[in-house]
């Protein structure tokens, strides 16, 4: 049962009433609604107010928009809806997790890499505060997992790292900035991402660690998590075969399922191990890992019977809701089941102060709050992380400083995702480089991904280049995405013609502005520097310090060298 009075609700006897209160004027429909978070995309009034109405949701989240229209339809929503509503956003490095024109303040690895707490502290204040002006009040932030594998695509950036001493530190800071401005986190992705080298979104992924040394490493996070009063928990469509073995030992391999649809996890691990009391939403239930364990009109009511309170996002909503229906008449989940999961939701509500917010008109607030959406505060802070974050891995050739008068004449190589779209013709924070090297006095031309010809790949020579070069410099800006097999350099097919081939005749230097573990495709450039975060405060601090103006102050949040031999000469 859930006990409202507890961590991490807390909630006194005029809390506990309206939870009470509103469960019990409920109609069955509400409390369905109330199961669900589905994604937006028409913000057309008239539509808002007929999805409301019809599908009573207990929560919703927007991509993206500008401030100002984030705002508009968040306020719309709230208004139309009885039962106030989460709006939750992938608050992970700023608040242009939900406002377009928001603060971009550092992915999670560039902020462990100033090794800083109070950058952790003011990566959740700039969510908090930014999405506090919206009304957006659910980060589905932090991110505790443990970036164990260098080959996962998805974690990444987004984690801080691999030192679970800084990332329990560093989460509780995230925390206290996001609560400070009155916006409750869902920390994912329970229990646990990283260890594996897939992506959930396109497989249910496996945390295959002991028992023994899940506890040694991602419980003392989690621990820390639930300790810490977090209102709600994202789980992942992950396996964890030794705890589901260890809480039913009669689980063949074929019975293990994703943590979304295992009771040995939900409620074995999360909620009676570690004692976790609060709200458990899923993750992104369109994604294959969900979808293909079991069919979705069963996954669907599966993971609610299970101990998820919340499904995130829909394939077809009608038939997401009607799946919960069949269920709940045919025995498969209970009415018993979906009060409780009801309950925590209202609770989560009631603690977050949402019920007096209705009452007061104050749950969105009004257009002279967008004021904060990019101030001048989050972007002077943005540039101090983005100082400390930036980290020289080696120079073993004694590059650096740089200057027009050693290397005049650079080749610039901008190493993004051209398969997946990225930026054209050096667009972008990464394309930015260029301009500002010109600015300091440098001769650059970008190696032309559009015209390459048969000179360049197979005529070209070593006096050729050296004739026409001075340095080359590497620009990869490879950035975590979704649905991706591999995150990693994709060289020019043929020949892979802008590799640093010529290195032993003219110098090259890597700088990476996201994936941090290029080594493992370049180890044999002598200058490698990352930075993390593909922001325009970050390449300005690149630039600095590679001139010699600045010093570098990061530190590796991980094993950049990737554990390949050859890669720190």
């Amino acid at each position: 049962m859930v006990d409202l009075r507890a961590n991490p609700f807390f909630l006194d006897d005029e809390g506990v009433k309206w939870v009470n209160d509103t469960l019990a004027s409920m109609t069955d429909e509400e409390k369905i609604g109330q199961l669900f978070c589905p994604i937006g995309g028409n913000i057309d009034p008239e539509f808002l107010k007929g999805f409301v109405e019809e599908f009573k949701p207990g929560a919703m989240l927007y991509r993206p928009m500008l401030a100002a229209d984030v705002q508009r339809t968040h306020r719309l929503i709230q208004d139309t809806s009885r039962i106030p509503l989460l709006f939750g956003a992938n608050l992970e490095s700023g608040g242009n997790g939900i406002c377009a024109d928001g603060t971009y303040f550092s992915r999670p690895m560039g902020v462990a890499a100033t090794d800083n707490a109070v950058n952790a502290y003011r990566l959740g204040a700039v969510a908090g505060k930014e999405a506090q002006a919206v009304g957006c009040n659910w980060a589905f932030s932090p991110i505790c997992d443990l970036d164990m594998n260098y080959r996962n695509p998805i974690t990444n950036v987004r984690t801080f790292g691999t030192n679970q001493e800084r990332i329990i530190s560093f989460v509780k800071e995230q925390l206290k900035g996001l609560r400070d401005y009155g916006v409750a986190a869902a920390v994912k992705h329970f229990p646990g991402d990283g260890v594996d080298e897939r992506d959930q979104h396109l497989v249910a992924s496996v945390n295959s660690l002991s028992v023994e040394r899940w506890d040694e490493t991602y419980g003392q996070i989690w621990q820390a998590v639930v300790d810490a009063g977090t209102l709600s928990i994202m789980v992942g469509h992950i396996l964890q075969p030794a705890y589901s073995r260890f809480f039913n030992p009669d689980l063949t391999d074929e019975q293990i399922m994703p943590a979304t649809l295992s009771k040995e996890i939900l409620q074995g691990l999360l909620r009676g191990k570690l004692g976790y009391n609060g709200m458990i939403v899923t993750d992104a239930t369109p994604m294959i890992g969900f979808n293909t364990p079991m069919a979705r009109s069963e996954a669907v009511p599966t993971a609610i019977a299970s101990g998820c309170d919340m499904i995130l996002f829909n394939k077809d909503i009608r038939e997401d809701y009607q799946f919960v229906r069949d269920a709940l008449a045919d025995g498969r989940l209970t009415w018993e089941r979906v009060d409780e999961a009801v309950t925590r939701t209202l609770a989560m509500k009631a603690a977050m102060g949402l019920p007096a917010m209705k009452a007061a008109g104050t749950l969105v607030p009004g257009e002279d709050a967008l004021a904060v959406v990019g101030c001048e505060e989050h972007k002077a802070w943005t540039k101090q992380c983005a100082d400390e974050a930036v980290t020289l891995v080696k120079d073993t050739q004694s590059l650096l400083p740089i200057s027009p008068e050693k290397y005049k004449r650079i080749r610039l190589y901008l190493l993004e995702d051209r398969v997946g779209g990225g930026f054209k013709d050096g667009e972008g924070a990464s394309g930015s480089i260029k301009a500002k090297l010109e600015k300091e006095g440098f001769e650059v031309t970008l190696f032309d991904y559009s015209n390459l010809d048969f000179y360049e790949m197979f005529e070209g020579g070593v006096e050729d280049i050296k004739s026409k070069f001075d340095l080359a410099v590497y620009v990869a800006c490879i950035d975590t995405a979704s649905n991706q097999s591999v995150r990693r350099i994709d060289w020019v097919h043929l020949m892979a013609a802008d590799a640093p081939w010529f290195l032993n005749d003219v110098p090259a230097m890597f700088i990476s502005i996201a994936n941090p573990y290029h080594l493992v495709d370049a180890p044999m450039v002598k200058t490698f520097i990352n930075a993390y975060t593909p922001n325009e405060e970050v390449i300005d601090e690149v630039v600095d310090k590679i001139m010699g103006r600045s010093e570098f102050k990061g530190t590796n949040p991980v094993d950049p060298f990737c554990g390949i031999w050859g890669a720190k000469f």
